[in-house]
């Protein structure tokens, strides 16, 4: 179910405005050049941005690439392929597309072993999905939680009675710490590897982000994303555009940093984000 915030909600409230069967209506009596004079900003890494410009051309709209963030790798990466080398563990938790990327190195440089993993939501199954065609059976992606945050895949995440279950949790350096402390406290062993980290990019071509200021929608994939963006903006508060959120998590980063007319589907996924940029490109429309 897709979901917005068009006012600033107090602490309690958390985006859930919901309004799918209004917005699959508005999409079906919209025509396809509605959206021709919206322009969306999309702020992946350098590169990592093609699925999603690919998937907003379909339905006639103008992306303006912009990458507001960079990924580095950590020491801890080597200690993942040692551990994948040496050690088994019940369960292998996966909380984003970049930490599956980053897993992916180190389980092929370890020698594919075979492995249970738990994800958190869809858009990062996918990434197995998509690099596993022909080895199904090495990476066995076992659990999704029913929503999609670290909070809730850490109650939710199967535990065999007197079983001193083993848990490896590769993940930014910028990731809560929720996991974690949820699974320590149902009685999980886990190992946490902070196997890259998240920052702004060095530069930032000032045309290209003049014009990302007056596009009409901001989609974002990370709270480093968020961030990074409304460091940029010289007066946040008055900034009237929209943010489209991959999921909630990112969601709620930007509902804290004070922003407004924010987007995301309930589950993330691609389809997910960009039906969360139609329902904002389709309320601007109505406001012109």
């Amino acid at each position: 179910m897709l979901s917005l915030s068009t006012t600033t909600p107090s602490p309690s409230q958390l985006l859930h405005h919901h309004r799918r069967s209004c917005s699959f209506k508005l999409r079906a009596s919209s025509p396809l050049n509605s959206f021709s004079d919206h322009r969306v900003v999309v702020t992946r890494e350098g590169g990592k941005n093609h699925k999603l410009i690919t998937a907003l051309a379909k339905h006639g709209i103008e992306s303006l690439e912009l990458p507001l963030i960079q990924h580095t790798q950590l020491p801890d990466l080597d200690k993942l392929v040692s551990l994948l080398s040496a050690t088994s563990f019940d369960w292998i938790i996966i909380t984003s597309p970049e930490a599956a990327l980053v897993f992916l190195q180190a389980w092929k440089a370890a020698g594919t072993p075979s492995v249970k993993v738990a994800v958190v939501g869809s858009g990062t199954a996918s990434v197995f999905h998509e690099a596993m065609t022909s080895s199904k059976q090495l990476i066995d992606v076992a659990f999704t939680p029913s929503k999609a945050t670290g909070k809730v895949l850490a109650l939710e995440l199967p535990h065999y009675e007197n079983d001193k279950s083993t848990v490896l949790y590769p993940a930014s350096a910028k990731a809560s710490h929720d996991i974690e402390e949820g699974l320590s406290k149902r009685g999980f062993y886990v190992t946490r590897l902070n196997t890259y980290t998240t920052e702004p990019v060095q530069h930032v071509d000032q045309m290209l982000l003049k014009q990302a200021q007056s596009a009409s929608v901001v989609a974002v994939a990370s709270p480093s994303a968020i961030r990074a963006w409304v460091d940029l903006l010289p007066e946040p508060d008055n900034w009237n555009g929209s943010i489209a959120c991959i999921g909630e998590t990112t969601a709620s980063a930007a509902r804290k940093l004070g922003l407004r007319n924010i987007y995301y589907p309930s589950s993330p996924s691609l389809q997910g984000w960009v039906d969360s940029i139609l329902d904002a490109l389709l309320v601007h429309n109505q406001f012109l």
